[in-house]
């Protein structure tokens, strides 16, 4: 069974119809990781996922009061995917921040592109 990442602090995928923007088709296991390090600790432990679905607003800050993103998210996967020679999962993002969401869109397609370039 295919396998959906669903990075969100706040929305339940599982209410309001919000599977909707997953990028893969029903039947999928859905994870839901609420903050940059279940992120990480998920992917680490249990490799890619099929697709991930990136808010961006996680409610996630460190003990210096910095922000830990959606974007800090792909960032990570993106390096991720680099160092260890895997090939970026599906994406579409859920966050309500349009600039947010163009964002870690341009960042997963930027790096995508770039892998068509080799």
């Amino acid at each position: 069974m295919k396998t959906l990442l669903w990075l969100d602090d706040y929305r339940n995928p599982h209410e309001n119809n919000w599977l909707v923007f997953s990028p893969i088709e029903q039947p999928f296991k859905t994870i839901w990781c609420k903050n940059y390090n279940e992120f990480i600790e998920e992917i680490t432990y249990n490799g890619l996922p099929d697709a991930i679905c990136f808010d961006n607003s996680l409610g996630d800050f460190d003990k210096d009061g910095v922000e830990k993103t959606g974007y800090d998210c792909a960032k990570w996967l993106v390096n991720y995917c680099i160092d260890n020679n895997k090939t970026l999962p599906l994406w579409n993002s859920q966050s309500s921040e349009p600039h947010s969401r163009e964002n870690i869109n341009g960042l997963l397609n930027n790096y995508k592109k770039s892998l068509n370039k080799k």
